[in-house]
């Protein structure tokens, strides 16, 4: 089993799409807009700026930057209480804590929302380190890799001692940037058409719970 396991958190550990959509649906009511496309998954994936623009119709900077305001505002202090964990992910990650292992986030989410999530969840006690893409209070990290990169640093993590799961090719891209061995879940956010390129999938959480316990 890896001494360390870092997790991606949105369609890895979490089913966030709920809370978003609601997040979307606050932002237009605080501004009297009108969805201008139906609110569904569709909209979960671009950069919230664009994914507002696509939703209202506004093609005013600062007129969407008000709109997003909103989004974060209801987003940070009631909607994250939408997210969904998994079914099994939470058995799971108790086992892996409970078999020794030193468990982190590293996750493109905002550090607010997740530091929250993982609290309201009951989760806090099993992560050692949760990093998120702007929890550095001087700079946000310019990519993925470069967050995970510096968590290994600051949390003394062996590469050799280490994997990184995620659901999107994005996150088997960020941990080869970083010598990490990946492991791919099946059930998240991604494209799976093709697994040929992905030698480690877990098709459920009780699977990812063998492989990780097992390898």
């Amino acid at each position: 089993m890896p001494q360390h396991i870092l997790f991606d958190l949105d369609g890895t550990l979490i089913d966030s799409s709920r809370s978003i959509l609601a997040g979307f649906e606050a932002a237009l009511a605080a501004h009297g807009a009108t969805a201008r496309v139906p609110v569904d998954s569709r909209l979960i994936g671009p950069p919230l700026p664009e994914a507002l623009r696509i939703l209202s119709g506004e093609t005013d900077p600062a007129r969407l930057a008000l709109i997003a305001r909103s989004f974060t505002d209801y987003y940070d202090t009631e909607g994250y209480k939408a997210s969904d964990a998994y079914a099994g992910v939470s058995e799971m990650l108790a086992a892996l804590h409970e078999a020794g292992a030193v468990l982190h986030i590293a996750t493109n989410k905002r550090y607010r929302p997740t530091e929250r999530i993982v609290k309201w969840l009951g989760w806090d006690r099993w992560f050692a380190e949760v990093y998120a893409i702007d929890k550095l209070p001087e700079a946000r990290f310019a990519s993925k890799a470069a967050m995970i990169e510096h968590l290994m640093a600051a949390a003394r993590v062996p590469r050799e001692a280490a994997v990184y799961v995620g659901d999107r090719d994005e996150d088997r891209v960020a941990a080869t940037a970083n010598a990490l061995p990946f492991v791919l879940v099946a059930w998240g956010y991604g494209d799976y058409a093709d697994l040929s390129g992905y030698p480690r999938v877990a098709a459920t959480p009780q699977a990812l719970q063998a492989l990780l316990i097992g390898g």
